[in-house]
């Protein structure tokens, strides 16, 4: 059989009527091509608060946020400790006579149990705990984790955060916390629970003003009257409204207390001012962070060799 003869480019089909499916003329990245994805519904807008060149880059990374933790002074240099609150006194000055009230503070037994490490537990906190108990009213795991620290069985455990591993070589694991661990002068901030009132009204917990005494009030003269709108506001009680219930037993923050009186021998700090929490009460210590840092910075040497100057000065 003879072969066909080839067809002139006449007779050929058209590209334009039957184009051909080539990869090799349209690139994946090419201006026209149809790329599918997610779209944003809150698509970046541009800020004409930012555009200088010379102001750094903003970072929203863990990286970052720790970088400015580290160069702000949000967190002490070394941990603190846990004392006793025993009650409150008064100081008086021999030569103005004027009357300081204060509160006692007693350190019973603080040593240091563990370091928590950015790479491990996403923070850098000093563990540590004071007092004593029995060993039979403690679990077995936290019985193994105060063995490997060489410590004796405690009666409280607290965390306190410090900046960077700086503050983790301010104390070793195992090492004792006294009250020459604090100085005559500088400033501490306290964190402690409040004294529960129990079950409280508005106008005991927020300050309510009550109802009127007279003008056809009666028996709601303490009441907290309404509690929400109608139809305006849902008819409904929006969250977080300032409503009776129980008052007291918060963890509350007292800043910038002067340190007035330092007893190392018998684990005495008093300092100016009252703390938060009845009389018994578990009170953690450290460094203020808002006030200059006492000149005792932390270091390879174990506090009993930090407070060797303290008690020369005291």
């Amino acid at each position: 059989m003879a072969s066909k003869h080839p067809l002139p480019p006449s007779f050929l089909p058209s590209n334009i009527l039957f184009p051909r499916r080539s990869t090799s003329l349209r690139p994946p990245h090419h201006p026209h091509h149809q790329q599918r994805g997610i779209k944003s519904i809150s698509p970046v807008r541009p800020n004409r608060f930012n555009h200088d060149p010379s102001l750094p880059p903003l970072g929203s990374t863990k990286t970052a946020a720790y970088n400015r933790l580290l160069a702000a002074d949000t967190l002490p240099l070394r941990t603190g400790a846990l004392a006793t609150k025993s009650g409150m006194t008064a100081l008086y000055d021999p030569v103005t006579g004027a009357r300081t009230p204060c509160t006692v503070l007693q350190l019973d037994r603080n040593e240091v149990i563990y370091h928590k490490t950015r790479a491990r537990h996403g923070y850098n906190a000093v563990q540590v705990g004071c007092g004593w108990r029995q060993p039979r009213n403690l679990g077995r795991p936290l019985l193994g984790h105060l063995e490997r620290a060489g410590v004796s069985a405690k009666k409280e455990i607290a965390e306190f955060r410090v900046k960077g591993e700086k503050g983790l070589r301010s104390s070793e694991v195992g090492a004792s916390i006294g009250a020459g661990w604090f100085q005559e002068g500088q400033f501490v901030d306290t964190r402690s629970k409040s004294r529960g009132m129990g079950f409280a009204g508005g106008m005991k917990r927020h300050g309510f003003g009550g109802q009127p005494a007279s003008h056809g009030v009666s028996l709601t003269h303490r009441s907290m009257g309404s509690a929400g709108g109608g139809q305006g506001s849902g008819s409904r009680v929006h969250p977080g409204k300032k409503m009776p219930g129980r008052m007291g037993g918060e963890q509350v923050t007292i800043q910038n207390l002067k340190v007035l009186k330092v007893d190392e021998e018998n684990g005495l700090v008093v300092v100016n001012g009252c703390v938060s929490g009845p009389k018994g009460c578990l009170v953690k210590i450290q460094d203020a962070i808002k006030k200059p840092w006492p000149e005792v910075l932390p270091g390879p040497p174990l506090p009993e060799t930090v407070a060797e100057p303290l008690r020369a000065t005291t």
